[in-house]
């Protein structure tokens, strides 16, 4: 066969587990590839604060695993997103089927992970992000002084019901056994507070509801067998959140090795399976403990052993798979050893921080009376603004709001620091420009030719906008079946005539809170290079050919927002066929009544044969894709 088709190892799935496995096995230089369907990163990225990994004092679940992926990619582990379809693990060479083709390696790491416990009840599927919800940090703040019910007697639940008590008005926590089943330390926190009602012994049987939201739920008392229907106080709507633990993801190695009646895989000493060279590792195998610490030890202990089978069954085989020989890391080592033996010295220990600098740097994030930003923000401006390549024009829509006012402030600060990458066209209700960076826009336009307007960045350059209808009006080339909601800015470049594109990518409303970084990435993304892309995520946004319009309804507040903003328009960035434009709902509530978005995000794709599709909750850029049809 050929060398080159072959891999020492094929980990299924991106999570704490397989990226340990990842790094271990490309740090000891054997090819390993990491085969995830969805977000890399798994579950922990919905985790909006990490306080308990060893060596890291606070962090977030993403920034973690951000951190975990780059490190195996730097050691050279190879990375694809697909879905893994199927195994045949029979002999020396084993396939592992995915939605983009067929793998061949010596090794498997199953790391699939565990996914949130779904109870079944009447009106679950039919109204998740719509009133059902699976993560408090994500959802809490739609159901601000309404009643919520939480279902589920472990520590999820009991920790759970007390953070939402920082929205709701009243939590109902629903428990089908006597007591909590968690320590009770965690569940004397929820018993205690003067917002939580604890029933025990009942069990959520259904939801049904009406206009704006969830308006019953039929609750059945397990003791006597009679069932009730609950309303909120005020009878209006409310909102249910389901914590009943997690499921293993283990439907693609079913009848192919040893589960047990649970459906987690066994595993046997140092985490092999119940077939040679397959091995399991995270929260899908059977162990008492399920944290992202396990998790990675796992995937390190796995990956050892992993090592040991690929070189034996390539001395058996005679099969050398291309190994990683030039990583990025061992280029970085390269260099450091050249500068250092160039200067016929070793390189010296990092002075300690004297008190004094950790003041220094404290008092640079923070911000001075009447700034947007802190000292810190504008550094980490500077670098994305010095990597651009080329310049930006942000076409603000305006009305006669404060939140208009608001939004030119963000923008005119954000031009004021971009160095001349940034500029900016006011544009009034009236569809007329009315500023140019600011500063008070030419009045001499004219009905149906260009409309011409000269940037100060470039004072010999002539740049076109738009055109102007009949009325006097402007006209942008924007996504039709998307609302035209104001305020709004538009991220648009400059071709070589001059005339301004809009790139597909806006935000309605002012981009600050969670979507700021989102937006700035934006930015970077429109004007090149951009955040790298694995080719074959390349090939294929490449691929779309038919006119995609995409809503993204985000609240400023929601940890899954970004990265499901992120997605979609790294996608119209690469694609003219695409647009993508985020609205927050807090400005825009009938859009959110429209689509009965009682959670974001809310995507709506309009597809250029007229249908329309409607999907809730974070997304990654595979997972965009899929949506997308691509």
């Amino acid at each position: 066969m050929p060398q080159n088709n072959l891999y020492d190892v094929v980990v299924i799935g991106g999570g704490p587990a397989g990226l340990t496995a990842g790094l271990y096995l490309a740090r000891a230089r054997y090819r390993v590839l990491i085969l995830e369907k969805d977000d890399f990163g798994g579950q922990i990225t919905i985790t909006n604060e990490v306080v308990n990994y060893p060596g890291v004092g606070r962090t977030t679940g993403r920034a973690l695993t951000q951190t975990m992926r780059q490190q195996a990619k730097d050691f050279g582990a190879e990375f694809l997103s697909a879905e893994a379809t199927g195994l045949d693990v029979e002999g020396d060479i084993k396939t592992v089927h995915t939605s983009r083709g067929d793998l061949k390696t010596f090794g498997i790491l199953i790391a699939t992970g565990a996914s949130p416990r779904k109870l079944g009840f009447e009106g679950e599927r039919e109204y998740a992000g719509r009133g059902v919800a699976y993560c408090a940090t994500c959802d809490g703040e739609f159901f601000t002084g309404k009643e919520v019910l939480v279902v589920g007697g472990g520590f999820a639940a009991a920790e759970e019901s007390v953070f939402l008590t920082k929205y709701a008005s009243k939590v109902t926590v629903l428990v089908r056994e006597p007591d909590f089943t968690c320590d009770a330390s965690v569940a004397a926190e929820a018993k205690n507070n003067p917002k939580i009602d604890v029933r025990y012994n009942v069990e959520l049987k259904g939801v049904t509801a009406g206009q704006g939201g969830l308006r019953e739920a039929t609750i059945l008392n397990r003791e006597t067998g009679e069932t009730e229907t609950w309303k909120p106080a005020d009878n209006g709507t409310f909102g249910v959140f389901v914590f009943a633990g997690y499921v293993p993801a283990t439907d693609l190695v079913r009848g192919v090795v040893e589960l047990d009646d649970h459906g987690y895989v066994v595993t046997h000493d140092y985490l092999e399976t119940s077939v040679p060279g397959v091995y399991a590792a995270g929260d899908l195998r059977v162990k008492n403990l399920r944290q992202v610490v396990t998790a990675t030890a796992d995937g390190a202990i796995a990956a050892v052993e992993l090592e040991r089978y690929a070189k034996q069954l390539s001395e058996k085989t005679g099969l050398v798979p291309p190994r990683p020989t030039t990583s990025a890391y061992e280029q970085a080592e390269a260099t450091a050893a050249a500068k250092t033996a160039a200067a016929g010295t070793t390189p010296s220990p990092a002075p300690a921080k004297r008190s004094a600098d950790a003041a220094a740097a404290a008092a640079q994030t923070a911000k001075k009376p009447g700034e947007l930003f802190s000292a810190a923000i504008k550094q980490q401006l500077s670098v994305v603004f010095g990597r651009m390549t080329r310049p930006v024009t942000l076409a603000l829509e305006l009305d006669n709001t404060p939140l208009s006012t608001e939004l030119q402030g963000f923008i005119g600060e954000m031009v004021a620091l971009s160095g001349g990458k940034l500029n900016s066209v006011a544009v009034g209700a009236d569809g007329l420009i009315t500023a140019i960076n600011g500063d008070s826009a030419p009045t001499s336009l004219v009905v149906g030719e260009p409309l011409e307007v000269s940037l100060p960045s470039d004072d010999s350059a002539l740049t076109t906008y738009g055109s102007l209808d009949d009325s006097g009006r402007a006209e942008f080339d924007v996504a039709a079946d998307l609302p035209l909601a104001r305020p709004a800015v538009r991220i648009c470049t400059a071709s070589e005539d001059g005339k301004l594109t809009f790139t597909g990518l806006a935000f309605h409303g002012v981009p600050s809170g969670h979507e700021f970084n989102s937006f700035v990435l934006g930015l970077y993304n429109a004007a090149g290079p951009g955040q790298p892309l694995d080719d074959d995520l390349r090939e294929r946004i490449a691929a779309i050919s038919s006119p995609l319009d995409v809503m993204i309804l985000v609240s400023l507040t929601c940890t899954m927002c970004p990265e499901t903003v992120l997605a979609s328009q790294r996608i119209a960035s690469l694609n003219p066929n695409v647009r993508a434009e985020a609205y927050d709902v807090s400005h825009f509530p009938e859009l959110k009544d429209q689509y009965g978005a009682m959670s974001v995000p809310c995507i709506v794709i309009n597809k250029f044969d007229g249908s329309q599709t409607v999907e809730f909750g974070k997304k990654s850029i595979p997972q965009m894709l899929d949506l997308l049809g691509a």
